[in-house]
């Protein structure tokens, strides 16, 4: 019998990938994406499969009620939540849109789910950040949630409403805190996607301070398939950790772009701190690998590569994001 997947965020980044890793490992499925599409989503992420009879679309935002409501008018099953405003450095700028979007809304989704009689499982995807920065070593699931900015405030404050709506009312949630995703259709915003688009371009690579800061990065397809393992067979409440286990320096990253590129390390250039910058992530990921058996398959050198070569290939795939079905402005 099929089943119907509600992905929230789903023309986003990591949203994008899974639902194509969805229609790809399960024939069984339907999919719904619902996104409000804001300025990070992009639904040419999504061409290949937009004419796919199990794929549909529906523009939603999420911290409307009515909205939601209607998007469960639909028999939804399960459910993968990845919608969230997600750049720091625009949180440090003004938090409201991220309280609206990552808190109101998670908050929304659960009172939903709560009165539906379908939904038996939901996925909230949240992120390492949420621990806050630490000196060395990795995070243990059970570790505080010490949250060092407005965006990772927002993200610990809504793993908290679902554990709380899972303690409370016995909701079906399972929450997976990943570190930093890399890959192609990522905004050209976050760190990895500039860094390719300054070197192609001969421009200077900024990094914030000295470039020290240390991140764990994992291949987008990676943590697809470390989610999807977790919505088939991750305990009701728990707490999963995903990650390379491979913690490595911005300044290295930046490196190792410019080497693929053929390009000098000259390049690298130092930029302002911004207020209250997390040092380091690390997450420990032994209960993901013990219990469900997930481990990463792409090295950092090969996703590095494949990253690379999707964006060397763009002309106007940039031109897609906050764009309705048929591309006209919001």
């Amino acid at each position: 019998m099929s089943r119907t997947i509600l992905v929230t965020g789903g023309a986003g980044f990591i949203g994008s990938h899974y639902i194509r890793y969805l229609l790809t490992h399960h024939r069984d499925i339907q999919v719904i994406n619902a996104d409000a599409l804001r300025y990070s989503a992009n639904l040419r992420n999504l061409d290949d499969v937009a004419g796919d009879s199990r794929y549909r679309f529906k523009q939603v935002d999420l911290s409307r009620q009515e909205e939601v409501e209607r998007l469960f008018a639909h028999r939804i099953n399960e459910v993968v939540h990845f919608a969230a405003e997600s750049h720091v450095d625009r949180s440090i700028q003004g938090a409201e849109p991220f309280i609206q979007s990552n808190l109101i809304g998670t908050y929304r989704l659960l009172e939903t789910i709560r009165q539906s009689s379908t939904v038996k499982r939901m996925i909230h995807i949240s992120t390492d950040e949420v621990y806050g920065s630490i000196c060395q070593g990795r995070t243990a699931e059970g570790a505080s949630l010490k949250p060092g900015n407005p965006y990772s405030a927002s993200k610990a404050s809504s793993d908290l409403l679902c554990l709380a709506y899972a303690n409370t009312y016995g909701l079906p949630v399972v929450i997976t805190r990943c570190t930093n995703n890399y890959g192609p259709n990522q905004h050209p915003e976050k760190f990895i996607p500039k860094m390719i688009f300054h070197a192609l371009r001969d421009r200077p690579l900024p990094l914030y301070g000295d470039g020290q800061q240390e991140r764990d990065w994992l291949y987008v397809t990676d943590h697809c398939a470390a989610v999807d393992r977790v919505r088939e067979h991750g305990r009701v409440g728990e707490v999963y950790h995903i990650g390379a286990e491979q913690t490595i320096p911005n300044r290295e990253i930046a490196g190792r772009i410019l080497d693929l590129l053929g390009k000098p390390t000259t390049l690298i250039q130092t930029a302002p701190d911004r207020p209250g910058h997390d040092f380091r992530y690390s997450l420990q990921t032994e209960k993901l690998r013990r219990e469900l058996g997930w481990m990463p398959v792409v090295s950092l050198e090969q996703g590095l590569s494949k990253t690379i070569r999707w964006y060397q290939a763009q002309t106007d795939w940039q031109q897609g994001f906050g764009q309705p079905p048929g591309g006209t402005s919001l």
